[in-house]
């Protein structure tokens, strides 16, 4: 039980939006969405994190998939958006100064 929680806490971080977001390049999270074929055509800095999430769930679905058959599964994501979320407001000061320094994160130009 103790491996599958630590397994299911790496996938969570490896794929965390805010990680995504604020840690990664602004190239490499904008690459990660526009591979997903994303409909988002950018992420604001603040809750990234969330906004990331959403994104990646709001991408057109592979030719011959079911609607239900996503990867990774959207309960997944749907978890990672409450770790996001959470990671997003304890950085919320920062994230609010590279909003306006630097905007927000284009994903389709």
């Amino acid at each position: 039980m103790k491996t599958q929680a630590m397994l299911l806490v790496a996938m969570v971080l490896a794929g965390c939006g805010t990680i995504q977001t604020v840690v990664r390049s602004d190239e490499a999270a904008a690459k990660s969405l526009k591979d997903h074929k994303s409909y988002c055509g950018a992420v604001p800095r603040i809750y990234s994190g969330v906004t990331y999430d959403f994104c990646y769930l709001n991408a057109a679905l592979e030719d011959g998939r079911d609607a239900q058959v996503h990867d990774p599964a959207p309960a997944i994501v749907l978890l990672d958006v409450v770790v996001s979320g959470a990671m997003d407001t304890l950085l919320l000061p920062y994230t609010i100064y590279r909003q306006q320094a630097d905007g927000s994160i284009v994903i389709a130009e």
